[in-house]
């Protein structure tokens, strides 16, 4: 039989010898032993003391009413427990993240299923109700029958998300340990519906998100967010950990954004990171960010132009590359001077002996780093192009600008 948690608050609970005991104040899931059973119910008996009953006193469940399978005598009184999670404190009327759905979404109540053990009965939750059907039971509730109310209800727009697509949003980093909450799911997010997700947030539980994500997908979501809410996540943040997450953006990215951060906290966080990563963004914080140097990732992959298709191949597969901004590969001259650009679908057509000076793209376009980000703009225009390699002023490459770095600036101006 499916249950609500609205129809449980507030329920008559009987003890074995059909004594009555109290009503139902709150329940709780406690992760730790099963994510979720309904593991304790919380039973308010006027001025005295709250009882507990745990999942396994349960004897039967109905709409308003509770069976125990055990004496009054049995029940322990009721101590706070940080890891138990509490149905109506914890998640009615609270913010939750809908993985399956990508968005943010408010729970109006929840769906419970009974399960029989050893006897007894557990309440299992099975999925949120973001809809209609729930907000109009928690309006309803004690005013109305449940029978009356369940009527109106099935004629209305279902909308609810599977327990296992739910992922809580809890600040407190002790809390969020003690309740084994993860963020795992959000991990296997795209980091742009993430930040979408972020967005929709406060500002706290921004904090508390970006705090337990895995360096990598934290770099990856701030790279996606607002500049505005980028800045106020990195100052709130511990030291070591947004020094953590700077090293696994790219340069050019982690130098726009402490380029927005107040010198002295950007200096802070520059220490904190490794020396090699930490000269990278200093040399790009040296630019003006309106310029071709301040737009360029130093990262890219350059081979000489005599080499050939499959010695290049050979090489990358031996490197630890990124390969999702890999478009373009540079080409370097005996002199080590730039000499071309080649797409790296090219080579997957051409010959294992071919060179690569055979397969560059003409005409041949280049620019120094003081260009301003005008000239890069009609460049990518007028060509076409998904990536522009940068040079000095030997003519040698020191950064590449892709595609996607011209779209951000253009989004910013």
């Amino acid at each position: 039989m499916e249950l609500y948690a609205t129809e449980l608050m507030g329920a008559k609970t009987y003890d074995a010898q059909g004594n009555y005991v109290g009503r139902v104040r709150e329940f709780f899931i406690e992760p730790a032993e099963a994510p979720n059973r309904i593991s304790h119910f919380l039973l308010s008996r006027g001025h005295f003391p709250p009882l507990v009953a745990k999942h396994n006193q349960v004897a039967s469940v109905a709409a308003g009413k509770i069976q125990l399978n055990v004496s009054e005598r049995a029940l322990e009184l009721y101590r706070p427990n940080e890891s138990w999670l509490a149905v109506q404190k914890d998640l009615l009327d609270q913010q939750i993240i809908d993985t399956r759905g990508r968005k943010v979404v408010r729970v109006n109540d929840v769906d419970l299923t009974e399960q029989r053990t050893n006897g007894n009965v557990e309440l299992r939750l099975t999925q949120v109700d973001v809809g209609l059907p729930g907000a109009v039971r928690r309006l309803l509730q004690g005013v109305v029958p449940p029978k009356v109310v369940r009527k109106l209800q099935s004629k209305l727009p279902q909308s609810g998300i599977r327990w296992e697509f739910v992922n809580l949003i809890e600040p407190d980093p002790l809390r969020r340990v003690k309740l084994r909450i993860t963020h795992e799911k959000l991990e296997d997010l795209h980091p742009a519906d993430l930040a979408d997700i972020m967005e929709d947030l406060s500002a706290v539980e921004r904090q508390g998100i970006i705090a337990s994500l895995d360096e990598e997908t934290a770099a990856a979501v701030l790279a996606e967010l607002d500049e505005r809410l980028t800045t106020q996540i990195v100052q709130k943040l511990d030291p070591g950990k947004a020094a953590d997450i700077l090293e696994e953006m790219a340069p050019d990215a982690a130098a726009d954004l402490l380029a927005d951060l107040p010198k002295e906290t950007s200096e802070e966080l520059l220490d904190e990171m490794p020396g090699l990563e930490a000269d990278e963004v200093r040399e790009l914080l040296a630019f003006d960010p309106a310029t071709a140097g301040g737009m360029m990732n130093p990262d890219f992959v350059f081979v000489g132009e005599t080499s050939t298709r499959e010695e290049v191949l050979e090489s990358m597969r031996n490197q630890e590359l990124n390969l999702d901004p890999l478009d373009t590969i540079v080409l370097l001259d005996v002199k080590a001077q730039y000499s071309g650009a080649v797409p790296v679908a090219r080579p997957l057509m051409a010959a294992s002996d071919q060179p690569m000076a055979e397969l560059k793209m003409e005409p041949l376009l280049s620019l120094p780093a003081s260009a301003d980000d005008k000239e890069v703009f009609e460049l990518f225009d007028k060509y076409n192009l998904r990536m522009l390699t940068v040079i000095d002023k030997e003519n040698r490459p020191v950064g590449a600008i892709t595609v996607d770095d011209v779209v951000s600036r253009l989004v910013k101006k």
